[in-house]
């Protein structure tokens, strides 16, 4: 088949550079045009990154010799591109005009920010979970007169381990959720080397997690209705978000009251059973295990687990009995990988698979 040619919009920054590594090869997608801000437009990719290349794996030489553009030259290639990953930093409403005006384009966008996440039409998907919201990319079309192009956005990095560990749960009616997501170094764009702020630490903020980690899933959870999503009632979730001197990994502590009973034996029959969607299961990044329980008291850890299922499963541990909710568990997902360019390679690969990505 033909590759589709995909933008990353954001290629200097962390998540950019997970991108190009995670694309490397990719049967059904190439890198085929870079972006970044002033700073690096003009230079080659090499040039521009000399010193600042800290993803783990080494730099594909594919991309070395590409030419970096700013985000005002995509209107100028928008018949050399398919469709575009979108991971800039950069102010709110500038970040909406942006990603609205390469869908006007008729190009595609799939985006790593949080912008675009409570516009109604503009579909937030884990794959695994609520794959049919994509629906919702057929009112956007109409809302922003294109034939091809629409926004699509994964959820925050914070609530990919928790919510799919819930999702098979949901029957037995989840009324409260109490959080406490520790997250590493690296979903702030630093390493250990480089965020000096963590040295011996933990950091009991992070603006807007709190926030995100509440409320998403209830969007995750929702059901598309008339263009939008009506959010899921319950489970009332309270969340609370510390950066925490990991290099890679967010790791979740999770207590729940349900409605009805339950046992933990049944709890992980869930998990051990939980089915991915027929139309997820063999896409190209999709895990061979989505979830996995590890039954080590002392896991799942960041240094051991992140990288299960090449950075795309979760893993959990630690259920037991909690005497103020009913259980207590503990959940662990790559952020870089599942958390961010992973999940929205994912994304891309299921949409792609809908229809929605494609050459004319």
């Amino acid at each position: 088949m033909e590759k589709l040619r995909v933008g990353i919009v954001g290629a200097t920054g962390l998540v950019g550079q997970t991108f190009i590594s995670l694309l490397e090869n990719h049967p059904w997608f190439k890198v085929s045009a870079l972006f970044a801000s002033q700073r690096s437009k003009g230079k080659r990719y090499t040039e521009a990154m000399e010193g600042r290349w800290r993803y783990a794996d080494e730099m594909p030489d594919s991309v070395k010799e590409m030419m970096v553009m700013g985000t005002d030259d995509i209107r100028d290639l928008a018949d050399q591109i398919d469709f575009v990953f979108c991971a800039v930093d950069m102010e709110k409403s500038a970040l909406v005009r942006l990603e609205e005006g390469i869908a006007r384009l008729e190009i595609p966008v799939i985006s790593n920010n949080s912008a675009m996440r409570w516009t109604p039409d503009v579909p937030m998907i884990i794959p695994e979970i609520n794959p049919e919201h994509s629906i919702l990319i057929e009112s956007q079309r109409k809302r922003l007169n294109t034939r091809h192009g629409f926004i699509a956005v994964k959820p925050n990095c914070s609530i990919q381990s928790y919510v799919p560990a819930l999702t098979p749960l949901l029957d037995f009616e989840p009324q409260e959720i109490f959080v406490s997501t520790y997250q590493a170094v690296s979903g702030s764009g630093k390493t250990l080397a480089t965020a000096d702020e963590m040295r011996n630490n933990v950091i009991p903020y992070i603006g807007g997690e709190e926030e995100k980690s509440e409320w998403e899933p209830l969007r995750i959870w929702g059901k598309a209705k008339g263009g939008t999503i009506e959010l899921a009632r319950k489970p009332i979730i309270s969340a609370q978000c510390y950066r925490v001197s990991v290099e890679y990994g967010h790791t979740a502590a999770v207590a729940v009251r349900f409605r009805k009973d339950v046992d933990e034996s049944e709890i992980l029959e869930r998990w051990k059973n939980f089915q991915v969607p027929e139309l997820v299961r063999d896409l190209p990044s999709s895990p061979e295990n989505f979830l996995t329980y590890l039954s080590e008291d002392n896991r799942p850890q960041p240094l051991l687990d992140a990288m299960a299922g090449k950075g795309m499963a979760i893993s959990l541990g630690r259920l037991r009995k909690d005497p103020i909710f009913d259980y207590k568990f503990t959940c662990l997902s790559h952020n870089l990988i599942r958390g961010a360019a992973g999940g929205a390679i994912l994304t891309a690969e299921l949409l792609y698979k809908q229809a929605y990505l494609a050459k004319d």
